[in-house]
């Protein structure tokens, strides 16, 4: 049986909530999600399709909007949106198992309508239209959909050909996708050829998916190693993982990771307070998921006006752990040894790496196992309390510091604000 699979993505998802919110129609009004708090060159989250319309770019900073154009600025509502897609998903699943569909991000998702085309007796388009359409009567949010005969023709045909589409469904099988796109550019259109891709390949001569497909395997294996298998397999338009593949899959490894672009340059000083702030955060959601970890590695990027490479660090601990007592030290120590005291700091990352599940953690033989219980006491009853009453019920001393941003951090969703 041919397979067959959906691709929906919500336009323009959190400008269409909010021009909804408004009783605005996101098709006609200009409309930009962004936080007026921050400066002009804070990014928009979204614009409305109105607005794209006029030639403003999606993920453009405020500053970029051409003067002569009046718009609405929303501040951002995360929860709001969260809720909405919360409620998209629960449509979906008024007509197709949750088994069969994939949740892409917060308004992309994958559907494998294979069984239903015979069940709705109905074709794929009109498969595709019957959830649309359910979408926007109990939402007022407009979709649009590519349809393929696998998971990436389904993306290109939504991310490329629905988009000139008079009812937004775009359809493409290996044929069709040889025929019509093979030497579509820019090539950066496609899913997964970004701008170092795309100049890599520019190097060699070849410009579009359908010189890709042509060119010397050899040669495309020595410029990008294993992932050339990937790069040729979609320059043929052939995808050989479905849903339930990708459902089946479990990493071998997993890390938790945290990342912060600062509001304002940091002196060395403030950078530390940032770093001892994310990794406690870290800990108690390590703590909250039962996880420990030994590994820990450190990136911080330098105000753009010091013209200086990130500076960059990892360690191993001997015994893997979760509590702050010993990650915070070990972090800041970290931090103290890599970072320039005389740049400022702007961004932040921090990642546990191969991070466990927590059964019995091994003592070493100078710690102090009491203080190590009670730590974990105190990091467990904090989760409580913070459960019950919310993130900011408990802080600690250093929250309170100049220059702290966990307060204002556990107000938001995904670094902005909640609502």
């Amino acid at each position: 049986m041919q397979k067959m699979y959906l691709c929906i993505d919500l336009k323009s998802f959190y400008a269409s909530v909010e021009c909804v919110e408004r009783g605005l129609d996101p098709m006609t009004e200009n409309l930009v999600v962004a936080d007026p708090e921050r400066s002009d060159k804070t990014i928009c989250l979204a614009i409305s399709p109105a607005m794209k319309k006029l030639g403003v770019k999606n993920r453009c900073r405020v500053f970029e909007i051409p003067k002569n154009i009046k718009y609405v600025m929303a501040v951002p509502r995360m929860q709001l949106y969260i809720d909405y897609a919360a409620e998209i998903y629960g449509i979906y699943l008024d007509y197709v198992s949750k088994d069969d569909i994939y949740v892409y991000s917060i308004d992309e998702v994958f559907i494998d309508i294979t069984n239903y085309i015979r069940f709705y007796k109905k074709t794929e388009k009109e498969i595709a239209k019957m959830l649309m359409q359910a979408v926007f009567d109990k939402t007022g949010v407009r979709a649009a959909c590519g349809i393929g005969t696998n998971m990436y023709l389904c993306k290109i045909a939504l991310d490329i050909t629905a988009k000139h589409s008079d009812d937004f469904i775009g359809y493409l099988d290996e044929e069709l996708y040889r025929k019509t796109l093979w030497d579509y550019t820019p090539i950066t259109d496609f899913w997964r050829i970004g701008a170092g891709t795309a100049n890599r390949l520019k190097r060699y001569g070849i410009n579009t998916m359908g010189e890709i497909a042509k060119a010397d395997e050899d040669l495309l294996y020595r410029i990008f190693g294993i992932d050339a298998e990937l790069l040729i397999d979609h320059a043929w338009g052939r995808e050989p993982v479905g849903i339930s593949e990708i459902k089946k899959y479990k990493p071998k490894t997993n890390s938790l990771t945290s990342g912060q672009v600062l509001m304002h340059d940091y002196t060395f000083s403030g950078g530390e307070l940032i770093v001892r702030e994310m990794t406690e955060l870290l800990c108690l959601d390590m703590t909250k998921k039962n996880l420990v970890t030994k590994s820990v590695s450190l990136r911080v990027g330098y105000s753009n006006r010091e013209n200086a490479p990130a500076a960059y660090g990892s360690f191993s601990l001997e015994t893997e752990t979760n509590l702050d007592k010993i990650l915070i030290p070990a972090v800041s120590s970290l931090y103290k040894k890599i970072v320039n005291p005389d740049l400022l700091v702007r961004r932040v990352n921090i990642s546990f790496n191969n991070i466990k599940e927590e059964k019995c953690v091994q003592i070493g033989l100078f710690d102090n196992t009491k203080e190590l219980e009670k730590n974990k006491k105190i990091q467990t009853t904090m989760l409580k309390i913070k459960e019950r009453f919310g993130k900011n019920a408990v802080i600690k001393g250093m929250n309170l510091e100049e220059g702290a941003t966990t307060i204002e951090r556990n107000r938001q969703i995904g670094g902005h604000k909640s609502g």
